[in-house]
């Protein structure tokens, strides 16, 4: 081998370790233990284990991938990878999708999956009484018909350029399946094994997986309602991973300790105020540009991230493809939000609640804004509820004048096209351009659409995005192999290994 090919050969290897690193955890050189339990520690536990009945973050994360699989998967580096669809044919058109399913794939309980099994998945996430946040972003599915048991056709109404993309959020579930909120049925990695409401929630290894088997024998996520708890747990060696930072503070105990590694990846969590667009002084643009001229985003952002996290002036991060850097746009400037609240028909000002989750940084950031706002003569009242109150009041019953709430999905503009969102935005051409941008043909006529779509939902300042937040995940140096970014609150655990 000459020494150029040896070189080379060096520097391939390199980057493409260094590309791992960016999506998974860092690499071990100690043997790893096949028969090891993974002890995750989070801050959200599900609700309810039904992804379609307002479960929150925590379903994501403990069952996307490991317990539930779909026809397609999100990968943690953002690509859109097949599942358990072995084949896809789409007519020329563009409105018949055929999927052939892979071949002896069986549910927890036994149960082989068939192309019915699909089509009532799809169903369940599609019906009338279904609250998955996608379910709008499928209403173009005309029929799903199964020609036979491993074949599934979907018919679309239009082009849909993402339907890939959205079924990847369609759980395939047994269609025997009656009890969905606190038992499971899936296809995945691992069956679970236990949960314990308010303590933690084990996943163990399903030997009779069609896939490749994780690389570990069980998974437990441990949960806590406080950051230093879940801190002191990491430390205590109680859990071996941490899913997400929640404060830079808690870093410097970690950093500089060889016991530990932390990993820093992609983030698509936005911080936003969102207000309730059909309610006065809400529904006037005037008042949600004074609102946002009001908050210095950087100071907000530096009083709870320090050094972290990144200032957006949209509701789409730098990892989608229609971002546009729209920080400028109602840009921190105080005169000009007390002029505009002026020209509004409140020269005085207003009174208004914020209903923030009681968890952090939402009550700090509330404090922030309710001291920001004050300087412009806008009385802000802090309501503090708990997750649960929240998905009851603001996301089902649209019960509120103004909301914190962290966002963590992916590609997730599609919600400001659909007016009968938790935030009721509604503007026709907005909901034009998204229709147009899920029809295109192509990728590029997408993004155009996409990017047209966002520049006006940042002019009417439809809701107040504060910054996104940094991904951090922190673990004991003897684990590797977990994901970085967390697309989706999803956290891949079969990859996972621990030394022994």
């Amino acid at each position: 081998m000459s020494a150029s090919t040896t070189r080379n050969s060096g520097l391939a290897a390199g980057l493409a370790v260094a590309l791992a690193m960016s999506v998974f955890g860092p690499a071990l050189a100690a043997e790893s233990d096949p028969d090891a339990t993974i002890n995750i520690g989070s801050l959200y536990e599900p609700q309810n284990l039904d992804n379609t009945a307002g479960a929150g973050q925590g379903i994501n994360e403990a069952f996307n991938g490991n317990v539930y699989e779909a026809l397609f998967r999100l990968t943690d580096a953002g690509t859109v990878e097949p599942s358990l669809a072995k084949d896809t044919k789409v007519s020329e058109d563009g409105l018949t999708y055929t999927f052939t399913l892979q071949p002896d794939v069986t549910f927890h309980s036994g149960a082989p999956l068939t192309s019915k099994d699909v089509k009532f998945s799809i169903e369940r996430v599609t019906s009338e009484t279904s609250k998955s946040s996608r379910k709008n972003s499928l209403k173009t599915i005309a029929s799903v018909e199964t020609p036979d048991d491993a074949t599934v056709v979907v018919k679309l109404a239009a082009r849909s350029v993402s339907l890939p993309y959205n079924l990847s959020y369609v759980w395939i579930a047994n269609d025997e399946a009656k009890d969905f909120q606190s038992k499971e049925d899936g296809t995945g990695p691992y069956a679970l094994q236990e949960w314990r409401r308010g303590s933690s929630l084990a996943i163990a290894r399903f030997d009779k997986y069609w896939g490749e088997k994780p690389k570990n024998a069980e998974v437990v996520f441990q949960y806590f309602t406080e950051a230093t708890a879940l801190n002191n747990a990491l430390l205590t060696g109680s859990v071996d991973i941490i899913t997400s930072v929640q404060s830079p503070d808690s870093l410097a105990q970690f950093k500089d300790n060889p016991e530990f590694s932390v990993s820093e990846g992609k983030s698509t969590t936005k911080l936003l105020l969102a207000y309730n667009d059909r309610v006065a002084p809400f529904d006037n643009v005037k008042v949600r540009k004074a609102l946002a001229r009001a908050v210095d985003d950087g100071k907000l952002l530096k009083a709870v991230w320090g050094d972290y996290g990144t200032l957006i002036g949209s509701f789409v991060p730098p990892t989608d493809a229609w971002y546009a850097d729209l920080t400028k746009v109602d840009a921190y400037d105080p005169e000009s939000a007390k002029a505009l609240l002026k020209e509004a028909g409140y020269p005085d000002g207003f009174t208004f609640t914020i209903d923030t989750p009681n968890y952090d940084p939402h009550p700090i950031a509330a404090q922030f804004i309710q001291s920001e706002l004050a300087k412009v003569g806008v009385k802000v009242e802090i309501n503090v509820i708990t997750a649960n109150e929240w998905y009851t009041k603001v996301y089902k019953a649209h019960d509120f004048q103004a909301t914190l709430q962290e966002h963590v999905n992916h590609r997730d503009i599609v919600f400001y096209g659909n007016p009968d969102f938790y935030w009721g935005y509604n503007n026709p051409k907005v909901a034009d351009l998204i229709k147009q941008a899920e029809s295109s043909g192509t990728e590029e006529g997408q993004t155009e659409k996409l990017k047209e779509a966002n520049t006006i939902i940042a002019e009417d300042a439809a809701s107040n995005w504060f910054y996104l937040y940094p991904q951090i995940v922190v673990s004991r140096a003897s684990v590797s192999g977990y994901p970085l970014n967390g697309l989706n609150s999803q956290f891949f655990a079969y990859g996972i290994t621990k030394a022994e």
